[in-house]
């Protein structure tokens, strides 16, 4: 993966909003490449874009003595998440919280852009002050800790559908989450930037009362 130092991928797609990035996948024929719409910012304000870091968990029913094992496996993973990325984690368990403040404080503190759990947190209140922008299907205050543990992580996951490869492009507002393939990153953002381009001459044509289906026939969007 490129140094974060010299690399504008995520800030770039961090500026676009998820349907102009969508659009243009649409037009590219990458037609299914948006999550499932029950995977929600905690605050609707909310939005990241960064590389995909991978990870899966699961359903797990241990006793006292396996806690130090199985949290110590979860710390090491949170540990593993470089800067600019973007935590994809496949739950796959649906009572127990997978995230919570102290993984956001850590995270924010390393530069890792955002969370997106197929799962649930916790602690939302205080991620939510935090301003780390946490996506997650469901919340509860039921603690991970003895019900579920870290698989692995840095193989590819399907999320409703969306297979997900480590140093994919994650892309997520309060329209939804998007996962823009690798390979094609640099392309989707440029034709995505010069669609906003459009968007906006149509915006502006439209105020001063260009009707609709003229914008449209001007900029060839809408």
């Amino acid at each position: 993966m490129t140094s974060p130092r010299t690399d504008s991928l995520p800030r770039r797609f961090a500026r676009l909003p998820t349907a102009a990035v969508t659009d243009v996948m649409d037009e590219m024929g990458l037609l299914e490449q948006t999550l499932p719409s029950d995977i929600l910012p905690l605050d609707p304000a909310m939005r990241t874009a960064g590389y995909a870091f991978t990870a899966r968990g699961r359903r797990y029913r241990g006793t006292a003595r396996d806690h130090d094992q199985t949290l110590r496996r979860f710390l090491g993973m949170l540990s593993a998440v470089p800067a600019d990325s973007v935590l994809v984690l496949a739950a796959n368990d649906k009572i127990a919280a997978h995230f919570g403040e102290l993984s956001a404080e850590w995270f924010r503190s390393h530069k890792v852009r955002g969370a997106v759990i197929d799962g649930a947190t916790r602690d939302a209140a205080s991620i939510v002050r935090l301003g780390f922008p946490t996506f997650v299907r469901y919340r509860t205050p039921q603690d991970s800790l003895p019900r579920w543990r870290v698989s692995d992580w840095g193989k590819p996951v399907t999320l409703g559908g969306v297979r997900i490869v480590l140093g994919d492009v994650v892309v997520a507002d309060r329209d939804g989450i998007v996962i823009v393939p690798r390979r094609l990153a640099h392309e989707v953002v440029q034709r995505a930037e010069k669609l906003l381009g459009r968007e906006n001459a149509v915006r502006q044509a439209i105020r001063r009362g260009v009707p609709p289906l003229a914008a449209y026939e001007k900029f060839g969007v809408f």
